[in-house]
């Protein structure tokens, strides 16, 4: 009696234990479980559910490094694409200006066989009309008198038209202080001791010497001379005296015409195309001619 006494309330609370573990598990499985109709159908497709999402939770943490990666690679192309964009634009705009440089040419050398589209390009500052302000100012400038010398005029005064039609350009033109002599001057021409002429030069202010009579204020005939030799030139120049005023003088000049054999002034030849000045009883030679020229003027006489 003792026996069976005892050993029956440990098995009660043995069973309970596992009664309670059971039920504990029923009302989790429960609780677990959704509710409606079809239970074991929803139970498959709760679990089915369950095993996707824990399956993509997994797949996010394995592969997010991953998808970082393939975004930024992604970003890399565009950029890479966007670049490429932007060179086949710059080397359509090369294209069109040498293509528009190529019709340019065309268009000059004529019409060819094969008759070529023009590419449309958008318009730029060359394909404007000029402005009327433009025109007009050039219109204006063509109205505009010019001043500047055009030198017609100098070789207008410079030429000298003879009876026969021709004409002879002179070498030498005035400078602005020629001055026609106060004094009356004259030549002296000598030919070894004995006098052959005399000229008188104060009538003018200027006297040109040379083998060409048609031109030439004071005729020469020897062949050593030349058509245009040299010019007798007066002039006016400041002169200081003792007392240091200044007064204008006109004085004789002589300056050579670039002539072959030269022109000498006491026998020393004188620069070319320069001015040499003469004093009273200077004697003055052309060329290899044997005549002497003294030049005096009344008041040394």
């Amino acid at each position: 009696m003792a026996r069976n006494s005892v050993s029956p309330p440990r098995r009660r609370f043995q069973d309970d234990r596992r009664q309670g573990m059971d039920g504990d598990r029923e009302d989790d499985y429960r609780r677990r479980r959704p509710q409606g109709a079809g239970g074991e159908r929803r139970d498959s497709g709760y679990n089915r559910r369950e095993e996707r999402n824990h399956t993509r939770r997994g797949d996010d943490a394995a592969y997010g490094g991953y998808d970082r990666r393939n975004r930024e690679r992604d970003v890399e192309q565009r950029r890479d694409r966007s670049r490429e964009r932007e060179r086949e634009r710059g080397g359509d705009r090369v294209r069109d200006r040498n293509g528009d440089r190529d019709r340019d040419r065309d268009q000059r050398a004529g019409p060819s066989r094969r008759s070529v589209s023009p590419r449309p390009r958008p318009p730029t500052d060359i394909d404007k009309p000029p402005s009327r302000s433009r025109s007009k100012t050039g219109e204006e400038d063509k109205a505009k008198p010019n001043f500047a010398p055009s030198g017609l005029l100098a070789a207008a005064t410079k030429t000298v038209k003879h009876g026969d039609g021709t004409s002879t350009v002179l070498k030498y033109h005035e400078p602005p202080e020629a001055r026609k002599p106060v004094v009356g001057w004259r030549l002296y021409v000598f030919k070894g001791k004995d006098q052959v002429d005399l000229l008188h030069i104060q009538r003018q202010s200027a006297y040109l010497i040379g083998r060409d009579r048609a031109i030439a204020d004071l005729a020469i005939d020897h062949p050593s001379c030349s058509k245009q030799h040299a010019v007798i030139q007066y002039r006016q120049v400041h002169e200081k005296n003792e007392l240091g005023d200044v007064k204008n003088v006109i004085k004789p000049f002589i300056i050579d015409l670039e002539s072959t054999n030269g022109t000498h002034v006491n026998d020393e030849a004188i620069p070319v195309s320069r001015y040499y000045e003469l004093k009273p009883g200077d004697v003055i030679k052309f060329g290899e001619s044997m005549r002497e020229y003294v030049i005096l003027h009344d008041e040394a006489v």
